[in-house]
């Protein structure tokens, strides 16, 4: 199983993604932590992307889709990934959608975690005063989701599209929004 989740910040993705990693044994991948191994690898991928990182500029999708292209030659993901925060942009998916068929490995499912505005503000909020996280003021957090908001929608469509796309409920329980999530994927599981 190949499979995307799709949120804005707060929606729980990183959470749901590594409970589905066990239940389906598959890797968890996410492109953060994914960066920051290729910079304390010292790969060559890596020391461009820290190049990039010390100017304070973004990796460049290039770099990020190379490094996704070697993380998806590795054994352990023939059986499939979960893809957690890429792609961010339409562009970034429709060149992960081309490496992808290239590898032979399409995307069977993209899975968005759909919970509202104000409550993902109050979820961050509060998360920003329990850690001291200036960054998750409630002015910071609506900004950041209405830039989520504006870049992923073309995502969204992107995924509804290629018939790949699931929205699932993101308020609840752990277990409740993961059960619905693996009801969400069992007909593109049963199709892999």
């Amino acid at each position: 199983m190949r499979l995307v989740l799709l949120g804005a910040p707060g929606s729980g993705k990183g959470t749901q993604a590594s409970r589905l990693k066990t239940h389906l044994q598959v890797p968890h991948i996410s492109t953060g932590d994914l960066l920051r191994a290729e910079v304390a690898a010292g790969s060559s991928l890596g020391r461009q992307a820290k190049e990039v990182m010390a100017r304070g500029d973004l990796v460049s999708d290039e770099i990020l889709l190379g490094m996704l292209e070697d993380r998806f030659s590795r054994d352990d993901t023939r059986g499939g990934f979960i893809l957690d925060g890429y792609p961010r942009n339409l562009a970034q998916a429709a060149a992960l959608d081309v490496m992808l068929q290239r590898l032979g490995q399409p995307m069977d499912s993209a899975v968005q975690l759909e919970v509202d505005n104000e409550l993902l503000v109050e979820r961050l909020a509060g998360r920003g005063r329990d850690e001291g996280r200036a960054d998750d003021t409630p002015e910071a957090v609506r900004y950041r989701l209405e830039v989520y908001d504006t870049q992923t929608a073309p995502v969204i469509d992107f995924y509804r599209t290629h018939d790949q796309l699931t929205t699932v409920d993101g308020v609840g329980t752990l277990d409740e929004v993961f059960d619905r999530i693996v009801a969400a994927i069992t007909p593109a599981r049963a199709a892999c």
